[in-house]
C-alpha cells in the first residue's frame, strides 16, 4: 500500500484520496493527486555525507579521481564553486581550472 502525502497546506498527514484530489481531514484543502505525482518525482541528488545537493553548490573532492582517456588527475579537496545537476549515471556537471567534467556525487562534499 503506498504512502499518502501529507497535507501541504497545515502539514497534517491526515489525508485521503477522493476521485481526482487528495483531501485534508484536519483543514479541509483538496489538492490533485496529479501535481503530487509530479512533484514526487524530481530527482534528489546526494554527496557523500547525505547532504542533498542542489543547482550553484560548493562542493569538495573527497578523493583523487582518475580522468579516463586522459592524463589528468583531480585532486583530494579541490573546490568546485558552483555546480549544475543533471540526469544521468554522473548526476553532478562542473567547471574547473583543468576544464569540464561530469562527476558522481558520492565523491563530493558540500561545503
Amino acid at each position: 500500500m503506498s504512502q499518502l502525502p501529507p497535507c501541504p497546506l497545515c502539514g497534517m498527514e491526515n489525508t485521503y484520496p477522493d476521485d481526482d484530489n487528495y483531501v485534508c481531514a484536519d483543514c479541509g484543502n483538496e489538492w490533485a493527486i496529479l501535481a503530487a505525482v509530479e512533484e514526487s518525482d524530481e530527482r534528489i541528488v546526494k554527496d557523500a555525507n547525505g547532504n542533498v545537493l542542489a543547482d550553484g553548490d560548493a562542493v569538495v573532492l573527497i578523493k583523487d579521481l582518475k580522468v579516463k582517456g586522459s592524463s589528468i588527475t583531480l585532486k583530494q579537496g579541490s573546490k568546485v564553486k558552483s555546480i549544475r545537476l543533471v540526469g544521468g549515471d554522473h548526476e553532478v556537471d562542473c567547471k574547473m581550472d583543468t576544464g569540464n567534467f561530469m562527476l558522481k556525487a558520492c565523491y563530493l562534499k558540500k561545503v
